[in-house]
């Protein structure tokens, strides 16, 4: 969404005159209303009024960015107003605000005000936009000004002088944070080196600023800085340089050098091997595992919080004999339970499958996942199916190869089906599902008979993995680990692991609150960001900072990560929700505010450590 959909003239006020804090909200909820944005004024101003309680929307830099999301919005909308004279709005630097953008969202808005904060916040760091924006004459000026940027941003172009064009993409797992990390780094980096880029991204969303066939033909070098799939053929007779999504982040000039002097062989296409040397890329198990997992989160995370807010109505509100029975509680538990939860198995064999073996591998995988599924191998079962089903849809190709090319057009929709869901569909039946069953069981009671001191270790270890590689290979093995468990009905390792991910950020984000003095300028800036981000469970907020200063940052991240991990296993939690951070911990299983308290006490070992270990910065 571009900014200028919903910051228009009539929501614009270039001369605040109000001296406070509450009069500003109150100023430009007017505005707000008077533009028709509101249902109910005062409902909103209490919104906002109820926002800032919890925290200071005062980012620094005379910049203020007052916000709430609530029913009494029409429809989303920001307002930008402009103090000459500067008002004390208890900034996080304690200097004046001369900017100040509210964003009002309405309910059920797919969190509009987070997106357009995140946009915003990213536009407003540049020094530039805000020397324009305080000395904008007239409302047109600043939507221009507002436009300019956020194009620049939605192009995902770096525009350099130096001759030739390098093309990027980008994509991580779960394509939240790595993702844009990298397509932002390689874009700062481009500009610094006056080098002309287009980088794609392959978030969660989907992909942005596709790269178009023209785009590609002139391009010199492409760069693939990835962790799971993407689509390569069309890459086919160009240099390509491919590495993981992290290479993105941390080698940016060493990618952009070699991209210029074209350091990197010629794809081949068809998933022929490249002479370059790729040990520093994810391939094999990891690359197809994560493939899996990152098209199976989407059903795992949906699923997951509508099972989990069944339980509001009562632990079997959902089962028609019920005292406590509720038909919208059995609503909830069909739709994440008996079909988005239900899918998370076979979508997570199919697309391993489809990693190892293009397009054919899909349907075997999806087969064989949904026979582990039903069989009670669950998740385990599911990944072996995937493998499977991959690998022997490859032996298939092979044996088939010699056949009359008159027979070519039958082997996608005849051979390949049904020999290779024969072939899976027998050796789930017979091999894999019995055997698979039982050591899930046997696991399963492992895990409830431990006592409360193996217990706390146990939570030790998968809090202290959230941190280690923040998003890597270690974190997304303890996060499959506690998804695992969700499916086998075991929901204590899942609440270690969702405490360990989200204590990184937020005890960066502390330290840089509590201890001014040991960060920059700009990383107390990124630590505003950092709450954001663990809030929502996004552990690679913190990975700019581990890549700073890695010899303090992660024994800090790590050390507060585990003892989060290792009290909610304490204090009896439980989590039926694989995804949602803090919007999640009312449907914690036992106490959510000793689950809360564990994350805070967490946060906090990791901000005293960093407030100790790092040395004050010079400016």
């Amino acid at each position: 969404m571009r900014i200028t959909e919903i910051l228009t003239k009539n929501t614009i006020k270039l001369d605040i005159k109000s001296t406070s804090k509450e009069n500003v909200i109150k100023e430009l909820v007017e505005v707000l209303d008077s533009a028709g944005k509101l249902s109910n004024k005062a409902a909103y101003e209490k919104a906002v009024l109820d926002r800032e309680n919890q925290s200071t929307t005062g980012i620094g830099d005379g910049i203020a960015i007052p916000h709430a999301k609530t029913s009494a919005v029409k429809e989303p909308a920001i307002v930008f107003g402009r103090s000459v004279d500067g008002v004390d709005y208890e900034s996080l630097d304690g200097q004046p605000s001369y900017l100040f953008f509210m964003i009002a969202a309405p309910e059920g808005a797919n969190n509009t005000h987070l997106e357009a904060l995140s946009k915003l916040s990213s536009i407003l760091m540049k020094q530039e936009v805000r020397d324009l924006l305080l000395n904008a004459k007239t409302v047109e000026d600043v939507l221009a000004i507002i436009d300019q940027y956020d194009v620049q941003e939605e192009t995902g172009e770096v525009k350099g002088t130096t001759a030739g064009k390098i093309l990027a993409v980008t994509a991580c797992p779960t394509g939240i944070a790595h993702t844009y990390m990298a397509a932002d780094a390689l874009k700062e980096k481009a500009k610094e080196m006056d080098l002309s880029i287009k980088v794609e991204t392959n978030g969660s969303g989907g992909a942005k600023n596709v790269l178009t066939a023209a785009e590609i033909e002139e391009a010199t070098t492409i760069i693939v800085a990835a962790d799971k799939q993407v689509e390569m053929e069309r890459f086919k007779g160009k240099h390509v340089i491919i590495v993981p999504v992290a290479d993105g982040i941390r080698k940016t000039k060493e990618l952009l050098d070699r991209a210029v002097k074209q350091d990197a062989p010629i794809y081949q296409g068809s998933g022929e091997a490249r002479k370059e040397d790729r040990s520093g890329e994810r391939t094999g198990f990891y690359k197809h595992l994560m493939n899996g997992v990152s098209n199976m989160l989407p059903f795992v995370v949906g699923g997951g919080i509508l099972i989990a807010l069944s339980f509001l109505f009562g632990i079997k509100a959902f089962e028609p004999g019920d005292p406590n029975y509720n038909v919208f509680a059995e609503a909830l538990m069909t739709i994440g339970g008996g079909n988005a939860f239900g899918l998370m198995i076979p979508v997570l064999a199919g697309f391993i499958a489809l990693s190892i073996a293009d397009r054919p591998g899909l349907a075997p995988g999806m087969v064989g996942g949904f026979m582990a599924a039903q069989g009670g191998a669950g998740f385990l079962g599911g990944l072996i199916a995937g493998f499977l089903a991959g690998y022997i849809v490859v032996l298939l190709k092979k044996l088939l190869s010699g056949l009359p090319t008159s027979l070519e057009g039958i082997k996608p929709v005849l051979l390949y089906p049904v020999l290779s869901i024969f072939s899976v569909g027998m050796i789930m039946f017979f091999v894999v599902n019995k055997p698979v069953s039982a050591l899930n069981a046997g696991i399963s009671d492992f895990l409830t008979g431990l006592g409360t001191g193996n217990l706390i270790l146990l939570g030790l270890l998968l809090g202290g993995m959230m941190a280690i590689d923040m998003g890597g290979p270690i974190n997304k093995a303890a996060f499959t680990f506690g998804i695992a468990m969700i499916d086998a009905g075991n929901f204590a390792p899942h609440a270690a692991v969702m405490a360990g991910g989200m204590v990184p950020p937020l005890g960066i984000a502390l330290a840089t609150t509590l201890f001014k003095s040991k960060f920059t300028k700009r990383e107390r800036q990124s630590g505003i960001t950092c709450y954001i981000m663990g809030a929502s469970f996004i552990t690679e907020g913190a990975i700019p900072f581990a890549a700073a200063d890695p010899a303090r940052v992660i024994p800090s991240v790590i050390t507060g990560s585990a003892v989060a991990g290792a009290l909610a296993m304490f204090f009896g939690n439980g989590l039926r929700a694989p995804h949602g951070g803090a919007f999640v911990i009312p449907l914690v299983e036992g106490n959510p505010l000793l689950y809360l308290l564990a994350i805070i006490i967490g946060a906090v070992v990791t901000a005293i450590m960093l407030g100790i270990l790092k040395k004050p910065v010079t400016e």
